[in-house]
């Protein structure tokens, strides 16, 4: 029986790099897949927020995340306009209220989002939402939830000041590598140069070493939140 699998992602790029290896593989596999970007992921480069200052940006980017989700094969990518690094500024049941009514328009059984000690504050609001709003009620639909790291955030907490992501869920994606890469590569104007983590070669790294510790050619780590079974 193939899943419906939704995917909650702050901004654009995120999805690609928590999960773009799993969202490949669980298309191969029959399921479908669908896309939530709740952030415009480009006005905290400003002093102040000002959407017409990036207009061309924003378009770029939203064209992007279309693009790296046909490479990977979803079903559908929504793009919301919520301010970008000020999620904080947003009442947190708004938020909830949000990501509940996509949950109920898609159903899924299995959701991503991000990790709770994320440095990005979007990140951090956003996996507190996606959390309340997938609370094990009665006839949820929601069986597995699962947390995944971003380069360039998950890794920059210090250590003491938030939770450490301890992944103990791996997916090998070995097979969907290449599918990853190319959407990472459609995400040219959030990509860095080497050595910056958030970099073409440091995120092939992260994917060789989390294959190596399960024994794979590449994988994707995750913390496993619940799994009802």
């Amino acid at each position: 029986m193939n899943n419906s699998v939704f995917v909650i992602a702050a901004h654009p790029d995120d999805e690609v790099l928590g999960c773009g290896g799993s969202i490949a593989r669980h298309v191969d596999a029959g399921d479908h897949v669908q896309v939530l970007i709740v952030a415009e992921g480009a006005t905290s480069r400003q002093q102040q927020r000002d959407r017409g200052q990036v207009g061309t940006e924003l378009s770029d980017l939203a064209i992007a995340a279309q693009k790296a989700g046909e490479i990977l094969g979803a079903s559908g990518v929504e793009l919301l306009d919520l301010p970008d690094n000020r999620l904080d500024s947003i009442d947190r049941l708004d938020l909830i209220k949000l990501i509940e009514a996509r949950i109920e328009r898609y159903q899924p059984e299995i959701v991503y989002t991000h990790h709770s000690g994320d440095v990005n504050i979007d990140h951090r609001r956003l996996h507190e939402a996606v959390v309340t709003a997938c609370r094990p009620t009665p006839g949820h639909c929601v069986k597995r939830l699962i947390s995944f790291e971003v380069a360039s955030s998950t890794e920059w907490q210090p250590p003491g000041s938030a939770p450490t992501f301890q992944p103990n869920w791996f997916v090998d994606i070995s097979a969907q590598w290449p599918r990853k890469r190319e959407a990472l590569v459609a995400y040219a104007s959030e990509m860095r140069p080497w050595p910056h983590a958030r970099s073409i070669q440091a995120l092939e790294h992260l994917a060789r070493w989390r294959g190596a510790q399960v024994g794979v050619e590449a994988a994707e780590a995750f913390c496993l939140l619940r799994q009802l079974v």
